[in-house]
């Protein structure tokens, strides 16, 4: 017996060592990846996926934190002479500083290289990503602003056209709202997140550039736009006017995750945020009530231009290591396949940036069960390319002073003209410091 035992063992130390070897042999790609809560759930189980679908590569997803946290690590260790990743999930405002880097190596390499069709891909999300003709990163998480509306409380009011201007919005607010006994609002017309992504959405719904030199897209921009064109003070008098509502009031800054639970509670019948929160809202509404979703607003009646990708997209680091960098690439495709797409698309509410992935089961079942997801596919596509949104260095540290000096017009009494100074100073000095250290 005791024999039997020992060959036993042998045997099973063999096979450990044989599945350690076989192991060691895989290509292993480090992915870091910005998103938390549902989305991170889906993306570690499509990690999960594509390393039991092959032996030759393994793929170790890292949380890094979220968009800025993770640039600011890049940045820190862009110092250095290698990376500690493979591929880098980052937000779109990330894209210049990224390619400053030089640390990547543009995916129109490796579409070049294997003859990747990039007809597949949505041109409009494609578009902000490339560069004089060059595809520098890969869509993955896209999404563009929607305005969220509870359907029920607008049947309720007697509503029946859904506004199309924030002006629209603030004329409805009333109706909208409700009171508790003691006769404070209990569900506000509208709750407005100060969110520096919206600032550059609505420039674009303007038709005008948020900086100079083509948006950043024909040369480096050297200072904003928005003084000049208008647009940050048609911005800061809307939301004075937003503030001055009884309807509606601040609510957070930096993101829209206060507005949405208290959307979903029943606490404002209209919320403005991203397509990638639709998934969620619906799945936390239920039958609560009937969820409406509608365009981005306008901020003034008669402009025509578009919304512009947010989200992010996936990053090769050029590591020299040819081993590693194709199997960055086959990950990356597996990523964006048009089944990953269709899956991704009705778990989280970011775009299937693959369009094969409309011809999908998964995707025909999730568009006929949600139809409000629709609603952001038929944006994105009226959207034109020239809105396709501006290239900035220090995009992140702009938009950190856009909801600084927001916050100030709401809570402060900062009026819209000394606001648009005060901005517009802030984001020059902060464009021409980097500019002098790295152009």
């Amino acid at each position: 017996m005791k024999k039997l035992v020992a060959i036993l063992l042998a045997v099973l130390l063999c096979l450990s060592a044989f599945s350690a070897l076989a192991e060691g042999e895989k290509t292993k790609v480090v992915f870091w990846y910005s998103l938390g809560g549902t989305n991170a759930e889906v993306i570690a189980s499509m990690v999960e996926a594509f390393n039991a679908s092959q032996d030759k590569i393994v793929v170790d997803a890292q949380y890094q934190g979220e968009y800025d946290d993770a640039i600011n690590k890049l940045k820190a260790t862009s110092m250095g002479e290698a990376l500690p990743f493979d591929i880098v999930q980052s937000y779109e405002i990330g894209s210049r500083f990224i390619i400053d880097s030089q640390k990547m190596v543009p995916v129109q390499t490796y579409i070049d290289k294997t003859g990747f069709d990039v007809s597949v891909i949505e041109p409009n999300l494609l578009a902000y990503y490339t560069i004089d003709g060059v595809i520098n990163s890969m869509p993955f998480n896209c999404s563009t602003p929607l305005m969220y509306y509870n359907k029920t409380a607008f049947d309720e009011a007697g509503i029946t056209e859904v506004p199309t201007t924030v002006d629209g919005i603030l004329a409805i607010a009333e109706k909208l709202a409700t009171y508790d006994k003691d006769g404070k609002l209990d569900r506000a017309g509208f709750l407005f997140s100060n969110y520096g992504w919206f600032f550059e959405q609505w420039t674009g719904k303007m038709g005008r550039q948020y900086v100079n030199n083509g948006n950043g897209r024909e040369s480096y921009a050297t200072s904003v736009a928005f003084d000049e064109n208008g647009a940050a003070l048609d911005l800061f008098n809307m939301w004075k006017k937003i503030s001055e509502s009884p309807y509606t009031s601040y609510i957070e800054r930096g993101g829209t995750g206060q507005a949405r639970a208290a959307f979903v509670a029943g606490k404002t019948a209209i919320f403005l945020a991203s397509t990638a929160n639709l998934a969620g809202v619906l799945g936390n509404v239920g039958d609560s009530f009937e969820v409406g979703t509608a365009y981005f607003p306008y901020v003034n009646e008669g402009d025509q231009g578009g919304v512009s990708t947010g989200g992010g997209t996936l990053w090769m680091v050029n590591s020299g290591d040819d081993k590693k960098m194709d199997a960055s690439w086959e990950f990356v495709q597996y990523m964006i396949n048009p089944e990953n797409q269709a899956v991704w698309n009705a778990k989280t509410g970011y775009f299937p940036i693959n369009m094969k992935a409309h011809d999908t089961e998964t995707f025909k079942e999730n568009i006929a069960k949600y139809p409000q997801f629709q609603t952001a596919l038929d944006q994105l596509h009226a959207s034109g390319p020239e809105y396709v949104g501006s290239l900035l260095s220090v995009f992140p540290e702009v938009r950190q002073y856009v909801e600084d000096v927001t916050e100030e017009v709401f809570l402060k009494g900062l009026s819209p003209e000394e606001a648009v100074t005060k901005l517009t100073n802030l984001a020059n000095d902060a464009i021409e410091m980097y500019n002098l250290t790295n152009y």
